[in-house]
Order: C-alpha cells, then sequence, then structure tokens
C-alpha cells in the first residue's frame, strides 16, 4: 500500500506554481526546472504535499537533534523523488533558514567532461513551489578567479545533480527573505584541486550565515552500470555487500579525511557519483579547522541509509542514497547533537 507521501507524489495538474519565464538580461538567463514533469511532479500543490509529507516523516523517525546554529552543510541524493526524495528529507530537516542567508550547491557533472568547477550562469533559478536567486555578487567573485568556469543555459538544464535539491530549498526557505544560492558544478578534480578548491569554499564555509549542500548518490550497482563487485565475506547478499561498502565510504566520510576517502575509491572504484563535490567539501572542512587554530571543526555524520531496490541476482540493479548533516564541534569532544 503507498504510503500518503506516495499518494502526493502522483501529478494531479501542470500547474507550475510560481515560477515564471521573466526577460533575461544580456548575460544571465532564468534555468527553468527542466527534469519537472519526470524526475519529480511539476505540480505546484503536489510537490509541497509531498515535500511536506517526506520531511514530517523524516522529522518524526529522527534521533538528531543538532545545537542550534551548529549545522553547516547537508549531504543528501539527486536521484527522482519517488526513488530518494524521502531519504533526502532527513536531511534537509535540519535546514534553519533563519540563521542563513547564502547556499552553495555544489553537484557533479553527469553529462560534460570538466576538469574544473563551474557556476551557473542563472540569475534565477525555477522551481514548481517558489523561485531561487543566485548571488551574483558571490558569483563574480569566484568567477575572478581562473579555477571557475561559467555554464551554458543548455548544460545547467541538462544537469539533475543540482536541480533536484531546488525544490527542497525552495520549500524550506518559503518567505524568508533575501537567502540566495550558488549552484557550482564539480567536475572530474584530480586530489591536489580538490584540496585547492577547498580552500577556497574554507573562506565562505567560515562565515556561518552561509549554508553548503552536497549532492551525491551512493554505489550505482549492476550491468547497465558496468559495476558488479560482490565478496560474499561481507554480506550473504549482494544487497548487503553493497551496504558495507557505501558504509565503509561514509565513515571515512565521517572522520574527515579526505585522502583516506579518495584512497577507498581508488580501492574499490565505488561508483559514488558526487565523489569529487564531497572531496571538495571535506577539503574546505580540513581548511576550516586550520583558520579556527584546531579548536573547532566540522564533523559528519549520517542519518539514513537506502537502496532503490536489494539485488539478489546479476540481472538486478540498484542505486544508493545516503543523508549526512554536517555540524560544527568543539576539538576537545564537544558535539552539536546526538545521534541514536
Amino acid at each position: 500500500m503507498a504510503s500518503p507521501c506516495q499518494q502526493a507524489a502522483q501529478p494531479t495538474s501542470p500547474h507550475t506554481g510560481t515560477s515564471t519565464v521573466r526577460e533575461m538580461t544580456k548575460d544571465t538567463y532564468v534555468r527553468q526546472a527542466s527534469h519537472s514533469g519526470s524526475w519529480y511532479t511539476k505540480s505546484s500543490e503536489t510537490l509541497d504535499s509531498q515535500l511536506t509529507c517526506w520531511l514530517s516523516e523524516a522529522s518524526t523517525a529522527s534521533l538528531l537533534t543538532p545545537r542550534k546554529g551548529s549545522v553547516r552543510a547537508l549531504i543528501a541524493p539527486h536521484a527522482g523523488y519517488s526513488f530518494s526524495g524521502p531519504t533526502a528529507a532527513y536531511a534537509y530537516m535540519h535546514l534553519d533558514p533563519t540563521l542563513i542567508r547564502r547556499i552553495f550547491i555544489l553537484g557533479p557533472s553527469h553529462h560534460v567532461h570538466l576538469k574544473a568547477c563551474a557556476l551557473s550562469g542563472a540569475s534565477v533559478c525555477a522551481t514548481p513551489v517558489g523561485d531561487l536567486t543566485v548571488d551574483e555578487a558571490v558569483r563574480a567573485e569566484l568567477l575572478a578567479s581562473p579555477l571557475f568556469q561559467r555554464m551554458t543555459q543548455g548544460i545547467d538544464e541538462d544537469e539533475h545533480s543540482i536541480e533536484m535539491h531546488l525544490p527542497y530549498v525552495a520549500h524550506r526557505i518559503r518567505a524568508t527573505q533575501g537567502i540566495t544560492i550558488v549552484p557550482v558544478m564539480v567536475g572530474a578534480l584530480d586530489p591536489a584541486q580538490e584540496a585547492e578548491y577547498g580552500r577556497i569554499f574554507a573562506s565562505y564555509l567560515s562565515d556561518p550565515s552561509n549554508f553548503f549542500i552536497i549532492s551525491t548518490d551512493f554505489c550505482h550497482w549492476g550491468r547497465r552500470f558496468a559495476y558488479q563487485p560482490y565478496d560474499s565475506s561481507y554480506g550473504t547478499t549482494i544487497a548487503d555487500y553493497i551496504e558495507w561498502l557505501d558504509k565503509q565510504g561514509m565513515g571515512l566520510i565521517e572522520e574527515g579525511d579526505p585522502k583516506a576517502f579518495t584512497t577507498y575509491l581508488r580501492k574499490h572504484q565505488n561508483t559514488i557519483c558526487g565523489r569529487h563535490p564531497i572531496s571538495v567539501f571535506l577539503q574546505a572542512a580540513k581548511a576550516y579547522r586550520e583558520r579556527e587554530g584546531g579548536s573547532e571543526e566540522i564533523r559528519v555524520g549520517f542519518v539514513r541509509y537506502a537502496q532503490s531496490s536489494k539485488c539478489v541476482s546479476r540481472q538486478d540493479s540498484s542505486v544508493s542514497y545516503a543523508s549526512a548533516v554536517a555540524t560544527t564541534v568543539s576539538a576537545n569532544g564537544g558535539n552539536g547533537g546526538k545521534k541514536g
């Protein structure tokens, strides 16, 4: 039987809410919600009900209670909402719009080969539940560095890894005035580049009014992904092995060690599509601690894990989803909350 959230997820009308096509300036554009109607409903009423329901369910089930103001970033999935929407809610319930004024969204590139970071050229990102304003001043600051490129509208709208977070962001901030977003496509970086970008983003992470969202799915297992490892020593079923594999990487992310996470990726070749955004954030958190003189750090804690389906044979396939919350903690062992 479908849950109330699943029932609410069924589109009932093509209504697109407050999103409108506005006249673009010479250098910017309105990024349309290009994956609405397929990856998620384009009905504003239905989408709002769906997000509200998932967030309510997550709030009821979650045991994490971070100290107010301590949450600085989220890790959440970017698949179609019928698959990953409920998992993402466990991260988004911790986004408090009253404490922030700017949200950086770091997502991987699925369609364009990129060896750098690229910024959205949009002035506005449209969603069925409200439009989001891009921070053009911060974009200009970043584009002043040769390390950053600017996306074309076509490249921007083809990519789903950032877009899938926009309705959740719009839903959470609602009528809160003045919050802007900085969408960043993170390319296939080497570890030295990840560290360099991490140091750049650390300067923004040091400001508590800035918030970061890291977009990633975890293991893509199956013939269609050309990835089918299995070792029965780590699980009686393929699904168990996939969970073991993912949680090995998740543990290293929680340890905050970008070098160890890179070593894990090289060893297992796990198909974590957001591995580069994750690594950039881990490097930013490392640089943050150095900026704070070691007195405070940002620690990641995973709060939800799920798989799109449970693989039992090599004819099966699945994608894993995980949500995490990154909080500031004192280096002497104090924490921003508790996790049961």
